[in-house]
């Protein structure tokens, strides 16, 4: 019986590679009263779950980025010093994306050599801050790709204003000089961007040094893989007209009712408002009927799939590179490196292919512990558009900029909303917090932050009132 009754002995080994949890020691389940404590949360003690394990690397606490007393960067720190200093009255919020206090007294400026790496590309662009201990923040940020089309109605809300002013004189004074070094507006937007998201993280962390990732890519040959020789200066428009080209590729039929003997329209496979390339590969003919009918339509979204896979894939991508890439490395005084460098690097220890991954490898990482990925969004920092031609109404002329935009973050009551919609002259606001969506006068609402220019994000990022820290815009 003394056997059985005998309990087995515990086992308390803990791996070393488990991951550490949070375990709940409230002072109230000292009490003698009752074990029944109300509204404590325990979270998961499952030695399989991590939900913060990056991938390629071991976790590290989310960190809170210091500037010394003048402004420059201090290595992070963790949100409880971070916490301390501001009970303390020692440091004061200067940002909350991402978040950064200021010390109000002088600091030491001792800093550990940090490199960081960045990943460049047309519409996303992989950053990584990293020390021979520790990576300091790492994420992708996601470029606008609205700029042509934005671009297109500018263009014509100017023409049609510049028609009603007929007797005007012709002025040539505002006409741009396309001189040597001149970028189209897209281009230079997105390496504007590149500039931005580099001066930003230089100016909440000690960078010492910036390593960009730079290619160049050959675009003939990633069309035609056994091109060489002079056939490099023997396009496939050789001696045609492009009208002629395309008449003679598709034997004077519509690709898609294969009708002959009737008018024939150029016509994109992927269309313009889809970001559909104007190269030759995306061109076909088709007869009025059928173009009018495909509308905005993808070829194979119009039902013919044979005649999409005609259209090769798009090659902005290379093209800005090819354009961009010694402008953006002179401009931010980087050190260049290149793409099977970076994939040698990444594959070593394993890691995964994504942008964050890469600017990690560039910027030196190997087995540096990591930290939550950011996601870094842009919005634009004004609505230019002044007039809405609303339909069945009078055209509505916004005459001032409201003090609310969307984007921005706003407290209301006791949570905080993002402002989705600004009307009635800017005096009302519509908010949402996750699905739950108001209307409520301006008055009502308290400004947090501007949620213009870049964005940080992250799913594991503290909520304000879990942290304790947040108290400024």
């Amino acid at each position: 019986m003394k056997e059985r009754q005998k309990l087995d002995r515990r086992d308390t080994y803990t791996p070393t590679d488990a991951p550490q949890v949070r375990g709940n020691c409230d002072h109230a389940l000292n009490r003698e009263e009752t074990l029944s404590v109300h509204g404590l949360k325990t979270p998961s003690n499952n030695p399989d779950v991590d939900i913060l394990q990056p991938a390629g690397g071991h976790k590290v606490d989310m960190l809170v980025f210091i500037l010394n007393d003048d402004g420059k960067p201090l290595m992070p720190c963790k949100p409880a010093k971070a916490r301390h200093l501001l009970k303390e009255k020692k440091a004061r919020v200067v940002s909350s994306n991402p978040f950064t206090l200021q010390l109000l007294w002088h600091c030491e400026e001792y800093t550990d050599p940090t490199i960081l790496g960045i990943d460049a590309g047309y519409k996303h662009i992989g950053f990584s801050a990293v020390t021979e201990k520790k990576e300091l923040i790492s994420g992708e940020a996601v470029i606008r790709t609205n700029i042509p089309k934005l671009n297109q109605e500018k263009s014509m809300y100017r023409r049609n204003r510049r028609n009603r002013l007929w007797y005007r004189q012709p002025r040539f004074i505002n006409r741009g000089n396309n001189s040597k070094g001149w970028f189209a507006p897209s281009i230079a937007h997105k390496l504007q961007t590149h500039i931005r998201l580099i001066e930003k993280l230089k100016k909440i962390l000690p960078v010492s040094k910036v390593i960009i990732e730079v290619a160049s890519f050959d675009q003939q040959k990633m069309k035609n893989p056994e091109i060489s020789g002079i056939e490099y200066q023997q396009g496939e428009l050789q001696g045609y007209d492009i009208r002629e080209y395309l008449l003679e590729k598709f034997h004077r039929k519509c690709v898609y009712c294969r009708k002959t003997n009737v008018p024939m329209e150029i016509e994109h496979l992927t269309p313009r408002s889809r970001n559909g390339p104007d190269t030759v590969d995306n061109l076909a003919i088709s007869c009025h009927e059928c173009n009018q009918r495909k509308n905005d339509l993808t070829a194979e979204e119009f039902g013919y799939p044979e005649v999409r896979k005609r259209a090769l894939k798009s090659l902005k991508d290379a093209t800005f590179m090819n354009i961009v890439r010694w402008k953006l490395t002179q401009l931010t005084e980087a050190i260049h490196t290149f793409g099977y460098i970076t994939k040698k690097n990444r594959i070593s220890p394993g890691l995964d292919k994504s942008h964050a991954n890469d600017a990690f490898v560039i910027a030196g990482g190997t087995t540096q512990a990591r930290p939550t990925v950011f996601d870094v969004t842009q919005r634009r920092r004004n609505n230019r558009s002044l007039q809405i031609n609303r339909k069945g109404f009078r055209p509505s002329i916004r005459r001032r900029r409201y003090p609310l935009q969307p984007g921005d973050v706003v407290e209301f009551g006791e949570s905080r909303y993002g402002v989705v919609g600004v009307h009635s002259y800017g005096n009302y606001v519509i908010i949402m917090n996750g699905e739950k969506k108001m209307d409520v006068n301006i008055k009502k609402v308290k400004l947090v932050k501007y949620g213009k220019g870049l964005r940080f994000t992250t799913q594991f990022l503290p909520t304000l009132s879990h942290m304790d820290l947040f108290g400024g815009s």
